[in-house]
């Protein structure tokens, strides 16, 4: 009889270490930075690289787990049952009940669970190999709840796709970073870079491209003189040129390339030295793009084409704005201003009061970013544009609105644009 309470006692022991080792395992493998891993593997670690592999089906491994840590569970309360009914009695059973919960929830449970979240990466790496013969082992089982699980839920119309993750790699990503910087972790402009970098593949060119009606233009019809002094007054250094009207775009112009022409050009007897000159013998053939191409599809398209300018067009050929590779750079690092910048051109500006002056054609999204807000951008892409679509109606001057938290006050308006705004946080 001593002998069968110590082997059965013993025999509860290992079950209990079995399921320490479970209970660890599941964290360690689940809480451990795949990319740490990924790096330690391009480094040769094959540890590293065995764990990889165990992660690669998180629903297998997790199945298997947790099927091997429910049955040591079981099997040691079992026996615990057992050797407390031998020793007291049909009040054995609440003995063991009590025992076993407290062995389990502190020994099986919250110290190994501790230790691996710790130490996801060690133990992640150390227990992989074994964690791998366990899944191998119990693989078919878990085919078989799998199969039933998804069959139960599809009965209640619920369908779960054979290769469905629950969290992407990309929201896993964004997820971090926004939590990071809500504990501290990660300052604000770098969270926005980051999360600019990461969005260029939902976006458009349409959202952030610069409307045709700010585009400067050189008619081909003007004389060289005229189309160098508009080129000199300029802020930009490529300006479209177009022939008969600003729709029909025929070339593009780079100042640097037509003061290098003018220098080289030779002047007629008479004296005139632009008398003969060509602008369209130095302009660059116009660079179309629709206008529901990706950022980063056009970032891609930029850099192998050479080229910082396109021109963008509707699903009718219609010229709707431009885009420069500076316009998709500053969605990830800000605004980027230089010498021709000034301080008159920047879409918003504080006031004392604490109001914000906003240019209308300045979109949400930086609007949100420069300030932290969360003001929707589903319905439209501009300041101008959120006002105009709560509104429901063009709005005139001095009208004032207050949605999503805000008040918004039109301040200008040329035509049917809304050229400014007041913006105030209501409390």
């Amino acid at each position: 009889m001593d002998s069968n309470l110590i082997l059965t006692a013993a025999a509860i022991l290992a079950l209990l270490i079995a399921s320490g080792f479970f209970s660890g395992s599941e964290t360690a493998l689940t809480a451990v930075s795949r990319g740490k891993l990924r790096a330690r593997a391009d480094k040769g670690d094959r540890a590293a690289e065995r764990a990889l592999k165990v992660t690669d089906d998180s629903e297998r491994l997790i199945g298997a787990v947790l099927l091997g840590n429910n049955l040591v569970n079981i099997l040691a309360t079992s026996l615990a049952t057992v050797l407390f009914t031998g020793l007291f009695g049909e009040s054995g059973v609440a003995a063991a009940t009590l025992v076993m919960t407290a062995l389990v929830v502190v020994f099986a449970e919250v110290l190994p669970k501790t230790y691996a979240i710790t130490n996801s990466e060690i133990a992640s790496t150390r227990v992989a190999p074994f964690i791998a013969v366990v899944v191998t082992i119990f693989s078919p089982v878990v085919n078989m709840v799998r199969a039933i699980v998804r069959g139960v839920l599809y009965l209640f119309g619920v369908k779960v796709e054979a290769e469905t993750n629950i969290l992407s790699v990309r929201e896993e990503i964004v997820g971090a970073i926004s939590l990071g910087h809500s504990e501290g972790a990660v300052e604000k402009e770098h969270r926005d870079r980051l999360l600019g970098a990461l969005d260029l593949g939902d976006r458009t060119v349409e959202e952030i491209m610069l409307h045709r009606s700010q585009i400067e233009m050189i008619d081909v019809a003007l004389s060289t003189l005229e189309m160098v002094e508009i080129c000199l007054k300029s802020p930009y250094t490529r300006l479209p040129i177009f022939k008969d009207n600003p729709e029909n775009i025929i070339g593009v112009i780079h100042a640097k390339d037509l003061l290098r022409a003018i220098y080289a050009h030779q002047p007629d007897d008479e004296g005139d030295p632009l008398r003969n000159f060509d602008i369209m013998s130095v302009a660059m053939e116009p660079y179309f793009v629709p206008e529901t191409t990706t950022l980063d599809d056009q970032m891609r398209q930029f850099l192998r084409r050479h080229t910082h300018f396109a021109l963008v067009v509707d699903e009718y050929g219609a010229l709707q704005g431009l885009i420069t590779l500076e316009d998709i750079l500053e969605e990830i690092v800000g605004e980027i201003t230089d010498e021709f910048d000034t301080s008159a051109d920047h879409p918003m500006r504080r006031t004392d009061t604490g109001d914000y002056i906003v240019d209308g054609a300045m979109t949400i999204r930086d609007l949100n970013r420069a300030n932290d807000w969360a003001l929707p951008d589903d319905e439209a892409n501009t300041v101008a544009g959120l006002v105009i679509h709560e509104a429901q109606t063009i709005p005139t001057t001095g009208q004032v609105f207050s949605f999503h938290g805000f008040r918004f006050e039109v301040m200008a308006r040329k035509d049917n644009r809304i050229t400014r705004l007041k913006i105030r946080k209501l409390m």
